[in-house]
């Protein structure tokens, strides 16, 4: 099975929080497989690092959605600051309400904000 991942370019703005969706994007990019943040979360980290050369994206067009996404990261950059990254684990498949039978909606969950190394030292599997 694939873990499925978009990864989104937001610039940093005054007050905007790193560990909410922002409103707007600049880039987009699709991930069909190796995700999670051990995979993927680590593989980005290490090239805002060291420009390691980064493959299997897929480039997307800025309303494109996805409702089988498992992870989605914004790299947050601006000139003459720090870059940041946020990762959210995406609730694409709703549970079912026992009563109701409805679907019960959750919101994506920010399990990550931090620099680059940050994401290495908590996600990188060769410590």
């Amino acid at each position: 099975m694939s873990t499925r991942a978009q990864i989104r370019f937001a610039t940093r703005q005054a007050g905007q929080s790193f560990n909410e969706h922002p409103d707007a994007i600049h880039a987009q990019f699709y991930k069909h497989s190796d995700g999670y943040p051990e995979g993927l979360g680590v593989d980005i980290a290490e090239s805002l690092l060291d420009s390691t050369k980064l493959t299997n994206w897929e480039v997307e067009h800025l309303d494109t959605r996805h409702g089988d996404l498992e992870y989605i990261y914004y790299i947050w950059q601006a000139p003459s600051k720090e870059t940041f990254i946020s990762i959210f684990e995406v609730d694409s498949y709703p549970d079912e309400c026992e009563t109701c039978g409805q679907p019960i909606q959750y919101e994506d969950a920010c399990i990550f904000v931090g620099l680059p190394t940050e994401l290495i030292n908590k996600y990188s599997q060769t410590k």
